[in-house]
């Protein structure tokens, strides 16, 4: 077929589906629904994916940390591992000392409503509900750059070495127990204790709003020994200068943990080395799975429309029978015959998806207007693949209507009544 041709084939598929509009709209609905739950879904994994991704890049690309247990383990604890000895902080001591590609080390220990201990810190008549205290070093923020002070100063050496009672706040505490005040240099009550306030650390509200450095008391290392010796989960987080040594940095920390702890060589290590790609590599795990379950219920939608598109060009065949007939009997060929009915099938398919794409991209902007924690983002490649499968419905699926019409004798079409 020429082009003017096509430009006449389309011109009376569009006409031909204007005229029945509300059964028009009817057949390519479930294309509508199947597109817009596709896009709608992988906008919203999309935008969750990068997040993690952000907020990955957040805590340092160029860090790993040491801890007791597998962080994220899903799996049942053997007694062996249940049995683990805590890491020390001699055990930091000689990562400082032994490990030539690390960069930094620094020691955090936590203490928190999650793990069974309630905190409390005061101003005056204000109060916030437990906060995490954390026990740190100063090398914390060259190790995690995620906290950052905004106003203030950090830790130094000889604050922590004489375990000195300052403290430095996340954003949130601070305005909750301030307000429009300047926290630097008053005092606060860490449990019970007098605190001298030396910073305050730049917002962050962590992932989808959860716990993230605005819920952050931080104090020195030997300060929360002192007061919390009970407390003896340590962690122990490790920087390098450049990612690309992390493999070399974590052979060599593993090496010097094990012979300290007395690993036998045919042993598993006694402690697990993480980074923070553990958390996107999780997530990307979760969502593979909703993105399946996503392409199956969009796939039932497509189906239906598919099939809906079928039924109708079936009987749009035999309500044109006549008009079949004139075309054959004026010199229309059979492939000028299918053409025209699978432009029309195409076309019915084609708009469905367009709408589709328009729900399911407003669909997106609602859930990022209503519920800023998940960040939903348009995903151009799964756009531009619910317009192809939109076509590529109405290609496979009015296939057989076309060829069923092209075939028809045109002799008993103007016959038929």
């Amino acid at each position: 077929m020429t082009r003017d041709e096509w430009k006449e084939s389309l011109s009376v598929a569009l006409a031909t589906l204007a005229s029945q509009k509300l059964r028009s709209f009817l057949t390519m609905l479930g294309v509508v629904i199947g597109v817009a739950s596709v896009i709608s879904v992988a906008a919203i994994i999309h935008g969750l994916n990068q997040h993690i991704t952000d907020k990955v890049r957040e805590i340092g690309t160029q860090v790993f940390f040491v801890t007791r247990f597998k962080a994220f383990s899903f799996e049942r604890w053997t007694e062996e591992i249940r049995k683990r000895k805590y890491l020390t902080y001699a055990d930091a001591v000689a990562i400082r000392q032994q490990c030539p590609t690390v960069q930094k080390v620094t020691l955090i220990m936590t203490r928190a409503l999650f793990f069974g201990q309630k905190n409390e810190v005061r101003y005056a008549n204000n109060r916030v509900e437990d906060p995490f205290v954390r026990g740190t070093e100063p090398e914390l923020v060259d190790v995690m750059p995620v906290y950052a002070v905004k106003e203030g100063r950090f830790l130094t050496s000889e604050e922590n070495q004489h375990a000195d009672r300052v403290c430095i706040l996340g954003a949130a505490i601070a305005d909750s127990l301030f307000g429009p005040l300047d926290p630097l240099g008053r005092e606060v009550r860490v449990n019970g204790l007098l605190f001298k306030v030396i910073g305050i650390f730049e917002p962050h509200q962590g992932l989808f709003g959860g716990p993230g450095v605005d819920q952050f008391v931080i104090i020195p290392y030997r300060t929360f020994v002192k007061l919390y010796p009970e407390i003896e989960e340590l962690i122990i987080g490790v920087s390098v200068a450049d990612p690309a040594l992390l493999g070399k940095a974590e052979d060599e920390v593993i090496d010097v943990l094990r012979r300290r702890r007395r690993v036998p060589p045919e042993k598993r290590n006694d402690f697990e080395i993480s980074s923070p790609d553990i958390v996107a590599d999780l997530w990307k795990q979760l969502t593979g799975a909703i993105v399946v379950l996503t392409l199956i219920v969009a796939s039932i939608g497509l189906l239906v429309g598919g099939i809906g598109v079928m039924n109708i060009m079936l009987v749009s065949v035999t309500e044109r029978t006549a008009e079949i007939g004139v075309r054959k009997a004026v010199g229309a060929r059979r492939k000028d015959i299918r053409a025209q009915f699978l432009l029309e099938a195409v076309t019915l398919t084609g708009m469905g998806g367009a709408l589709g794409v328009t729900a399911g991209v407003l669909i997106s902007v609602a859930v990022a207007t209503l519920f800023p924690s998940l960040p939903a983002r348009v995903s151009i490649f799964w756009t531009a693949m619910g317009l192809v499968i939109s076509f590529a419905v109405g290609l496979f699926f009015g296939i057989y209507p076309a060829v069923k019409a092209a075939n028809l004798d045109p002799v008993r079409c103007l016959r038929y009544e």
